[in-house]
């Protein structure tokens, strides 16, 4: 077995120590290439050779953005040419939160997260154990691939925040993130709803805020706490969508204690959820941001969300 480790030396929880471990363990299975990424998009173009190439396994060590542009650079959009050749995709968690690796039921420490990825190598082929390949849907956003979540508005402001603080230096720390998600939530609550959504066989869904499409549940981890929007939703099923149509403190705060709870079902006057969609398109009167597995992506007037099922082969254990 041929395969790349993509290594993000720059990812929160990425240290030398761990990528040797890594890399030792994989040498012992398969005939190993390593490479680190040294740009913004470098983890696409290495993909994108793994894929030509004809490697076996491309495994990405680093934060969920790492993957996403691991993903957009080797799989071809629909109605684009099929490749003759698709490497399975292999994860060990890097970032600050690894939703993607986490949802697929890997373990967020690296440590453990290695010898779970060997221990799937392992069992190749092996039948009746609930392990080792696996095939998963993923979200379409336009032209590019998400693994888990996308949103527009409120989520997008708090990732633009915090990729600007990651440029200055400063972790991504859940604490980061909950102070930047309370003062991005008051900036916009003087601002008008002016969002639409349309579902298929749906009625329109106007006057929203705010609204998060996710392709699996949870929605994110505060620590180690899920943050679940949309239970029904898994990579095996349709996208789901959560939109508010308030920014009322009260309202917000019984949301967010409903999002919190460890059987997390969220309900609300003021909140449209649906769990399993085939597709979802958002306009805004005025451009508004726009994220994709948490990494912002500038602003948009519309964005056309699409699940596409059964398209990515991972070395995860089966759900």
């Amino acid at each position: 077995m041929r395969t790349l480790l993509i290594v993000n030396p720059n990812a929160t929880s990425t240290t030398p120590a761990t990528r040797d471990l890594l890399a030792h363990a994989l040498e012992s299975r398969t005939q190993l290439t390593v490479m680190h990424t040294e740009h913004r998009g470098h983890a696409a173009e290495l993909a994108r050779w793994a894929a030509d190439t004809r490697m076996d396994l491309i495994v990405v060590h680093g934060g969920d953005g790492t993957v996403n542009e691991t993903i957009n650079g080797f799989l071809p959009l629909p109605g684009q040419p099929a490749r003759e050749w698709l490497p399975r995709l292999g994860v060990i968690p890097g970032g600050s939160a690894n939703v993607f690796a986490r949802s697929l039921g890997i373990s967020p420490d690296p440590v453990d997260a290695t010898n779970q990825l060997v221990d799937l190598l392992a069992l190749d082929g092996e039948p009746n154990t609930g392990l080792g390949d696996r095939r998963i849907g993923l979200g379409l956003a336009d032209d590019r691939w998400f693994c888990f979540s996308a949103g527009v508005g409120l989520d997008a402001d708090v990732c633009e925040a915090i990729d600007a603080k990651r440029a200055n230096g400063k972790a991504a720390t859940p604490a980061r993130y909950l102070r930047t998600t309370v003062k991005q939530f008051f900036r916009n609550k003087r601002r008008e709803p002016q969002v639409r959504l349309e579902i298929p066989g749906h009625e329109p869904v106007t006057e929203v805020h705010y609204a998060f499409v996710t392709n699996a549940s949870p929605w994110t981890y505060l620590d180690n706490t899920p943050v679940i929007t949309n239970p029904g939703t898994a990579f095996e099923t349709g996208l789901g969508v959560f939109a508010m149509r308030t920014m009322s403190v009260f309202a917000t705060l019984d949301i967010a204690r409903q999002l919190l709870s460890p059987n997390g079902n969220p309900k609300g006057h003021n909140l449209f959820r649906e769990d399993d969609v085939p597709a979802v398109k958002i306009t805004s009167e005025q451009p508004i941001g726009l994220q994709i597995d948490g990494d912002f992506i500038g602003q948009r007037n519309m964005v056309n969300f699409t699940a596409v099922p059964d398209i990515l082969d991972v070395v995860a254990p089966k759900p």
